[in-house]
């Protein structure tokens, strides 16, 4: 199959890959175990991922939470009389410490799910009882923005360089109502953009260095384009918002509505930034053991910063419970799995699908437009290294081999294969004609 990299176009200078710490960094309370995740995450040996979200909590008071999982029920630094406790969340802070003592971290960015439970109708950050209801008390936009810049500035004070606050998470869903499962907020597209505004108010008030984040949407198609123009209209808040940013929820197989929303993002996002923040399997088919699980994730990965023109790729959970056991298998969605003490953990096969990009392709490297679609369950997704290398992960999700044959004239190939009896095997290949496994994805390095 003939790669055309000799008249490939730059698609973007891409800042990198990453993950969130919500929920499972909250429960690893052994310091092992911690610097162990640590660094198959964000060291050099592992993914070397290079995004750090961390969850802000909206916290809770004791006999007034609907969420019955332990791991998403968060701790605030906020108590409730409105006084701060750095003391809380201490796991999760001490295994954000450890992330970024790996040296790999260069964008921390602090996020939330809901408000704090004292801004809130419900005084419950799972949302309100009503669905597709603003659980946001009218009265606290001001106080929200106040509370979340506080606590974003005082870790600035210690010396964690956070770049972002993102104070919305996926506004356009239900969140809320008869069955809650985690925080969540919903808002309506103006809802959404007030409480942008008063947080660019809050920011330039204090002259922060902090920049805004978001709105995270839960998907490319519902109403991520009305979010844009909101934003994008209000002067104040573009001032401040230097990273728009979506979820890949809902369109895995439909490479079509990707490629049509990357050409309104090409013809329209105007701000520094345009990120994919947040993707999982959902819902979780396949199981942890599985790799037809990291052939999709990879694919997706390939997909989402090609045909929709993304900066950045981040995953969902880093780390998920074990899960629901079908068959005696494990069908959680994190990157690494765990019990719920930490007492035990491992990786998921999707752990190397995200390696094949982040170990490989590092930030200040450009995506680039070959013109190549995926064809009989075979993508390819070319990109260009700052050092010069050219970077090909060929993503083989059919039954029979296929040879990846550039128009270019190459010195070396060096190949890492992942498949399900192996995984990152390193191989030299002829770099004029390169095989695919079946069933496999390879990263190939080209000089």
């Amino acid at each position: 199959m003939k790669i055309n990299l000799e008249n490939a176009k730059k698609i973007k200078t891409l800042r990198g890959f990453g993950g969130s710490a919500c929920w499972w960094s909250t429960a690893v309370k052994d310091e092992k175990t911690a610097d162990e995740i640590a660094e198959l995450l964000y060291g050099d040996s592992g993914l070397k991922l290079n995004i750090y979200r961390y969850n802000v909590g909206g916290g809770f008071e004791e006999g007034n939470v609907r969420v019955a999982n332990p791991w998403r029920v968060i701790e605030s630094f906020m108590n409730g009389d409105g006084s701060y406790d750095f003391s809380k969340d201490k796991n999760a802070v001490n295994m954000m410490k450890k992330c970024l003592e790996k040296g790999n971290v260069d964008t921390l960015i602090f996020f939330a799910n809901s408000p704090h439970y004292t801004q809130l109708i419900t005084r419950q950050a799972s949302g309100g009882l009503i669905e597709n209801f603003s659980n946001l008390r009218r009265d606290c936009y001001k106080d929200f923005a106040k509370y979340f810049i506080d606590i974003a500035e005082h870790f600035i004070g210690e010396g964690y360089p956070v770049k972002y606050i993102s104070p919305i998470n996926e506004p356009q869903w239900k969140w809320g109502g008869g069955y809650v499962w985690q925080e969540g907020c919903h808002y309506s597209p103006v809802e959404m953009r007030s409480v942008f505004r008063e947080f660019a108010r809050e920011l330039k008030s204090r002259n922060s260095p902090l920049r805004l984040y978001g709105p995270e949407s839960g998907n490319i198609d519902t109403n991520t384009r009305k979010y844009y123009e909101l934003l994008s209209m209000d002067k104040e808040i573009f001032e401040y918002l230097d990273a728009f940013c979506y979820h890949s929820y809902g369109s895995d197989d439909d490479v079509a509505t990707k490629k049509k929303f990357g050409e309104w993002v090409n013809k329209y996002i105007n701000t520094p930034r345009f990120d994919m923040s947040e993707w999982c399997e959902l819902p979780c088919k396949h199981a942890t053991d599985d790799f037809e699980s990291a052939l999709i994730m990879a694919r997706v990965i390939g997909e989402d910063l090609i045909y929709t023109a993304v900066d950045s790729w981040t995953a969902w959970v880093c780390v998920n419970q074990t899960g629901e056991l079908r068959d005696g298998k494990s069908y959680s969605d994190g990157l690494l799995y765990a019990d719920d003490d930490f007492s035990e953990y491992h990786i998921a096969m999707r752990y190397y699908a995200m390696a094949h990009y982040s170990k490989f392709i590092p930030s200040g490297s450009e995506s680039l437009d070959i013109g190549f679609d995926t064809e009989k369950g075979f993508s390819v997704f070319a990109f260009k290294n700052p050092d010069g290398e050219t970077v090909l992960v060929a993503v083989n999700q059919s039954s029979s081999k296929r040879v990846i044959e550039p128009d270019v004239k190459f010195e070396s190939a060096r190949v890492i294969l992942s498949n399900q009896a192996e995984q990152l095997k390193e191989l030299d290949a002829n770099p004029g004609k390169i095989d695919v496994a079946p069933m496999s994805i390879a990263t190939v390095i080209l000089k």
